[in-house]
């Protein structure tokens, strides 16, 4: 009974029961929907408030089919990827609130123009697995609170302007697979925690500002894959463990200054493909090692300090097709082994110091298309057979010592586009078999002793751009059929014994834009065709026995920036024409027969910076003043207070030589007589006017005044020769005022006082004067260090009576000098703005001095330096060259001073010297051979660029350690780099002319007058601003020329 009663009683507990559970499961349910509904809602409200979707749609309930947005079944957000060419985010980035999408496993906008900093809501995003804000304009630092996401698998910021050092929080992310940081500007060092990214496989840490060692933990990183961290300034050695990294297969340090040897651990990495160690400071040998890694295909060491010989084992890598070891000290010959690399496209051995000859087993090499060996001590003959490498496109073979003749089986080389064997000791003909070179655009073979004529079955390479045959023993006429190479840009026969005259179908080339016929034996007439060059820019035509008249039609050239004719035969007049040549900027007419009177309209041409036309038969008059660049010659002061007869006066202008010729003082300012107190120099050719108004009434007490002045005047004007001859004293001042005496300076400075002092140097020091009539000079007081020799005085005088000859608009006149018993000192044109030195280092001056007008300041140096090495005659040395040397006026114009002054202090030296120069600005060869030629100048004008540049002083860049970094990593900082494209060009262009210029080795520096006309000639196109500081070292930018030495 009792079991009875029990039942029904358990009976209405269970049913109790289930009622309630059916109750707590139907309300979590309501629960759980409520939450669903409200993140719903939530995701829908934060895009309609984002505006991302604004002119798509407004109703959040279709954002699952809105383009970019992916939901799961619920209807949640998964995924926010909009495609940047559907809608642009751009500022509206900050306005998302993307703590709503707690389900968000992807978000991806890159090239979204998103600008600002990373929103921390990202940050705690938990189911977040992919993040790609890459290619936008997002700064700042990286929150560290990215370290919370936990699941994430790939992080790309790359390319953005993200700074400071890289969290080491991002060293939490364990399943990240993917992290790319590069094209940001991240400095510090590479934290060590980043290092325990265990599953990591490819990291990109590419251009940026990193600094520091790679750290040792980095072989802790097994499954990684592609390591990138080039274009950075990490430096120390390669960490041996790396050798740990068995998975890997791409190892990229190109551009830091890492240094130490290449590990011998590396032969561990046997999966890898690609390894690119270039342009750093590695040092050591290459190890044999290498040749284990049999999987390599590309392997890049440019641009290091690797020494020794290429080990013979590199011949293993038969995966290999490229292979850059150039610019290095590599030593040795090239090893026979490499004839085993079946499948190499491309062997750079350039710029090394590798010797022997070239192997014949090379000919192997059947699949090479680019071959360098440029720039080394080869010797022997070019190898026939490499006429079998018929997939050749690039043979460049420049600079070494191969002598013999030029393989007719080159002409096998169908596919080849750049030929290049000058600077070599060729001899022989060019062969026929050239003509096969149809594909042919790049033909240099200047600089050998070719001989023989230019064969006319050159005519047949119509694809040709660049034909050097410069500077070889070539002779015989030109071809005609060189009229068909239409599509030639640069056409160089210069410096060989071409004679006969210049083909009338020249005007066939319709593409040419430089021709360079210059030192020759070329006669006949110059063919009115040339007219017909649309396109030429550069026309020389110097030294040769051209006959006949220049061309009226030469003024069609309104391209033409550059027309030398000297030292030929041309008469007749100077075409007016020639004003319709706008852009001309150097005219060089000297040396010839011509005749009449110079037109008038020259005078006009804005864009000359240069003309010449001495000793010709020109007549008529010169009317002063003139315009620049003709007054950098001479101006009015220069008859101030004396009028030299017109042989003297025309001395060592670009009238000198014309004796017809003759100057016109009627336009400038009135000239009076020299006070009594001025002692002048007299010149054996020049003769002192006075010219006297006097408008006194004419009666006989007016007279017996006159006369009775000049009795006066004239014992007065004796004073000063008796005082000179009896203290021994020389005061000269040449083309300024004559009335300024020894006493005024005195006065103006206070005998000298230390407040008019504005700089010292090791020669003496500067002072600024301000005369009686108002004019500002500086005054160079010099040493007086031989004053107790009394030969010194006439040798002294005799050299500055040479430089105050020197005119030219971007050199500092040297009005005159002071020889006294008490002092001497050089009387000199003041510039407001003083030095390139202490403008460059005044915050507030540098700002002025904008990327162009830097490019100008160096442009006018070079200049100055060219004038003064290959117009004087004699040449002159300047020896001193440094920012403190070049100075500013008050348009930040630069000029150069102090030129000669240290033979000035030393007039019996001559090419062997004590070491004179301003340290850092010093051509190394001085300290060992102490011999001064023009290419000690040369190197400290490229010092003095590169400081332009910079901003400072260039340092450690002038060594080749500095050799991996980028152009824009030098470039001022106080200047926002330049973005303007013509502004990018002007600066490379003078950044591969500077590193011509620093060669250690003075004969593979170019002369001041090549780097004088680099400045009008066409921009290069070199690459950019990250173009690397041994990219712009190993271009070969420049024609060596004879030098000069310092004359006794």
């Amino acid at each position: 009974m009792a079991s009875i009663d029990y039942e029904p009683k358990l009976l209405a507990v269970l049913s109790i029961s289930f009622f309630l559970s059916c109750i707590f499961v139907s309300s979590t349910g309501l629960v759980a929907a409520l939450d669903d509904s409200a993140l719903l809602a939530s995701e829908g409200k934060a895009l309609l408030e984002s505006g991302w979707w604004s002119d798509y749609s407004n109703l959040t309930s279709h954002r699952c089919k809105w383009t970019g947005i992916v939901c799961d079944r619920a209807g949640s957000i998964t995924e926010i990827s909009p495609p940047p060419e559907f809608l642009k985010v751009g500022n509206k980035f900050g306005k998302m609130n993307f703590s709503c999408f707690s389900n968000l496993v992807r978000l991806h906008l890159a090239n979204h123009e998103l600008s600002g900093s990373i929103p921390h809501q990202i940050s705690i995003l938990p189911q977040l697995r992919y993040l790609n804000l890459s290619s936008n304009y997002l700064a700042g630092e990286l929150p560290s609170s990215l370290g919370n996401l936990s699941r994430l698998v790939e992080l790309d910021f790359s390319s953005n302007n993200f700074i400071n050092s890289i969290p080491p929080e991002l060293g939490n992310l364990k399943s990240l697979v993917t992290l790319s940081l590069s094209y940001n500007s991240f400095s510090g060092p590479i934290h060590s925690a980043l290092c325990h990214l265990d599953n990591l496989t490819h990291l990109f840490m590419d251009h940026n500002r990193l600094e520091g060692a790679l750290p040792r933990e980095i072989g802790n990183m097994r499954n990684l894959e592609i390591l990138d961290v080039s274009y950075n300034t990490l430096n120390g050695p390669i960490p041996r463990t790396l050798g740990r990294l068995a998975k890997l297969r791409s190892l990229i340090f190109h551009v830091n200054k890492i240094n130490g040897s290449i590990p011998f651990e590396i032969r561990n990495l046997t999966n890898l493909e690609y390894l690119d160690l270039s342009s750093n400071i590695l040092g050591g040998s290459i190890p044999s090692t290498l040749g284990l890694l049999s999987n390599l295909n590309f392997v890049d060491l440019l641009g290091n300090q690797i020494n020794g010989p290429i080990p013979l084992k590199i011949g293993n890598l038969t995966n290999l097709q490229y292979l850059h070891l150039g610019g290095n000290k590599i030593t040795g010959f090239i090893p026979f082994s490499l004839g085993n690399l079946k499948s190499l496209t491309m062997l750079d051995l350039s710029h090394n110091q590798i010797n022997g000859s070239i192997p014949l087993e090379i000919q192997n090499l059947t699949n090479l298309k680019e071959l360098y060996l440029s720039s080394n001590s080869i010797s022997g003959s070019i190898p026939s057979t490499l006429g079998l490498l018929s997939n050749l496109i690039s043979l460049d073979l420049s600079d070494n010592q191969i002598t013999g003749l030029i393989p007719f089986l080159l002409g096998n080389l169908t596919s080849l586009i750049i030929l290049d064997l000058s600077h070599n000791q060729i001899n022989g003909s060019t062969p026929l078999e050239t003509q096969n070179l149809t594909n042919l655009k790049e033909l240099y073979l200047s600089s050998n002793s070719i001989s023989g004529s230019i064969p006319s079955t050159l005519g047949l390479l119509s694809n040709l751009t660049f034909l050097d045959l410069s500077n070889n023993q070539i002779t015989g006429l030109i071809p005609f059929l060189l009229d068909n190479l239409t599509s030639l840009i640069i056409l160089d026969l210069s410096h060989n014994q071409i004679n006969g005259s210049i083909p009338l179908k020249i005007q066939n080339l319709t593409n040419l834009e430089e021709l360079y016929l210059s030192s020759n034996s070329t006669s006949g007439s110059i063919p009115s065709t040339l007219s017909l060059l649309s396109n030429l820019i550069l026309l020389d035509l110097s030294y040769n026995q051209i006959t006949g008249l220049i061309p009226f039609l030469l003024g069609n050239l309104t391209n033409l920036t550059t027309l030398y004719l000297s030292h030929n035969q041309i008469n007749g007049s100077i075409p007016s024409s020639l004003k319709y040549c706008n852009n001309l900027a150097y005219l060089d007419l000297s040396f010839n027969n011509l005749s009449e009177e110079i037109p008038s309209e020259l005078y006009d041409l804005d864009s000359l910076q240069y003309v010449n036309f001495s000793y010709n038969n020109l007549s008529g008059s010169v009317s002063l003043p003139l315009p620049p660049p003709f007054n950098f010659h001479f101006t009015c002061d220069f008859v101030h207070g004396q009028i030299n007869n017109d042989s003297a006066t025309l001395k060592a202008t670009a009238f000198e030589g014309n004796k017809d010729l003759h100057p016109d003082f009627s336009r400038c300012p009135s000239i009076y007589p020299p006070p009594s107190k001025t002692y002048l120099l007299p010149s054996k050719d020049s003769r002192i006017i006075h010219s006297i108004k006097i408008f006194l009434p004419i009666t006989t007490i007016s007279l017996c005044l006159l006369c009775l002045g000049c009795y006066l005047s004239r014992c007065k004007a004796t004073e000063p020769e008796t005082t000179s001859s009896k203290n021994g004293d020389l005061f000269s001042i040449w083309n300024y005022d004559g009335r300024i005496a020894y006493e005024d300076i005195i006065a103006a400075t206070e005998n000298f006082d230390l407040r008019y002092c504005i700089g010292t140097g090791g020669y003496g020091s500067v002072y600024r004067a301000q005369l009686p009539s108002g004019k500002l000079v500086a005054l160079k007081k010099l040493h007086r260090r031989e004053a107790e020799e009394p030969a010194f005085d006439k040798s002294f005088k005799n050299e500055v009576e040479l430089l105050t000859q020197i005119r030219h608009r971007s050199i500092v006149k040297l009005y005159g000098f002071c020889l006294h018993q008490r002092c001497m000192f050089l009387v000199y044109e003041y510039m407001e703005k003083g030095s390139l030195f202490c403008a460059l280092r005044n915050d507030v001056g540098a700002v002025e001095l904008k990327w162009m007008k830097r490019a100008h300041i160096i442009e006018d140096i070079a200049h100055a330096l060219s004038y003064l090495h290959h117009e004087c005659n004699p040449p002159i040395v300047h020896r001193d060259i440094s920012s403190s040397n070049v100075l500013l006026n008050s348009e930040s114009k630069s000029f150069v001073a102090d030129f000669g002054v240290a033979r000035l202090l030393d007039p019996d030296s001559s090419n062997h010297t004590v070491l004179a120069g301003t340290y850092g600005y010093i051509a190394p060869e001085l300290a060992y051979t102490m011999v001064v030629t023009e290419k000690c100048d040369v190197y400290s004008f490229g010092v003095v660029a590169l400081e332009t540049l910079m901003g400072r002083h260039p340092g450690d860049i002038l060594s080749s350690s500095a050799q991996a970094i980028t152009l824009k990593e030098v470039l001022d900082p106080r200047l926002p780099p330049p973005t303007n494209e013509i502004v990018i060009q002007n600066i490379c262009t003078i950044a591969s002319l500077i590193f011509s210029c620093l060669h250690s080795n003075p004969k593979n520096r170019p002369s001041m007058k090549f780097v004088s006309q680099e400045f009008l000639s066409p921009k290069r196109l070199l690459g950019g601003l990250e173009i690397s500081l041994l990219e712009l070292r190993n271009l070969d930018m420049h024609t060596n020329v004879g030098e000069i030495t310092v004359p006794r």
